[in-house]
């Protein structure tokens, strides 16, 4: 019974499958790295002299914003909101780029490895069958053609509501 009621409660907070909310996971690493790098940046800009053409506030305040965006996605993943699916991808990608740039050009292949794995996990997990099946709304044993006649994740969704108004 106990079993049954913590399944329950998790699913209540995140429907979504474990895979989704491990990538929001996975996603979050980067994304907070990017956060403390943004006020890292932003701190010894301030110690140092203004020097022209550069403007430590735009620099510092753009990988903070990007980060804030990126962290915001990983939480919807978190939380099972099927619109951070998306840039649940993207994020993977620019951190699979990232990870390419620091092992190939740039010659840092102890950064360059682990980041760029964090991508490529990230990515797996939001393309794995039971996210995809999450992402398009089926039901167990339904059919891509099944749950677009019933509205897919729209229709599971509207299914949910009804029943939890009776």
């Amino acid at each position: 019974m106990f079993a049954e009621d913590r399944k329950a409660a998790a699913v209540k907070l995140s429907p979504a499958p474990r895979e989704v909310r491990l990538a929001g996971v996975v996603t979050a690493v980067p994304s907070l790295a990017l956060l403390v790098f943004g006020v890292v940046v932003l701190v010894n800009g301030l110690g140092s002299p203004a020097q022209p053409g550069n403007n430590v506030f735009v620099e510092s305040g753009t990988f903070i914003v990007v980060a804030l965006a990126f962290l915001a996605a990983s939480a919807g993943l978190v939380l099972g909101q099927t619109w951070a699916r998306s840039p649940g991808v993207v994020i993977a990608l620019i951190v699979i780029g990232l990870g390419w740039y620091l092992l190939g050009p740039s010659g840092e292949p102890l950064w360059g490895v682990p980041i760029a794995l964090l991508g490529i996990v990230a990515l797996a997990l939001l393309f794995r069958r039971p996210s995809r099946a999450w992402a398009l709304g089926l039901r167990e044993g339904e059919t891509e053609t099944e749950a677009a006649e019933r509205g897919g994740l729209a229709g599971r969704r509207a299914e949910r509501e009804g029943h939890e108004e009776d």
